[in-house]
């Protein structure tokens, strides 16, 4: 069954990162970057935008390439392309657009504003026993 790690940014630059498993993972299959999904998925309201991802090699998804296989793309720019000197194009190993059962991670942006974290009362309470 599919595993995912997803990533979720709200417009404030927040993120946090959450693993769906089997039945959570399966609203997701299928979307392609730049599509919505519902975000009671992650145990959230409203709803999430794919922004991107990448597979379990690390090989990154990109919007222009369709489908879910791995290719080899002649890139100038973007995602994939780490340094390209003008009029530089190198041939690299992409993702498509489609998210499968091999991919790994998903970047997602939020439309709304993400809660606050629930575990600071615990970063206080470690400050609190460092100044003893």
């Amino acid at each position: 069954m599919a595993s995912f790690k997803v990533t979720i940014s709200d417009t404030k630059g927040k993120s946090i990162s959450k693993e769906l498993k089997d039945s959570d993972a399966i609203p997701l299959l299928g979307l392609q970057l730049g599509d919505e999904a519902d975000a009671d998925a992650v145990g959230l309201s409203g709803s999430l935008t794919l922004t991107g991802g990448s597979d379990k090699s690390g090989v990154p998804m990109r919007s222009d390439v369709h489908g879910a296989a791995r290719k080899y793309v002649l890139l100038s720019k973007g995602v994939g392309l780490q340094d390209a000197e003008k009029g530089q194009r190198v041939r690299k190993l992409v993702r498509g657009n489609t998210v499968s059962e091999e991919t790994y991670q998903v970047n997602c942006r939020y439309d709304g504003e993400l809660p606050a974290a629930e575990d600071g009362g615990a970063e206080a309470g470690q400050s609190e026993e460092g100044k003893d």
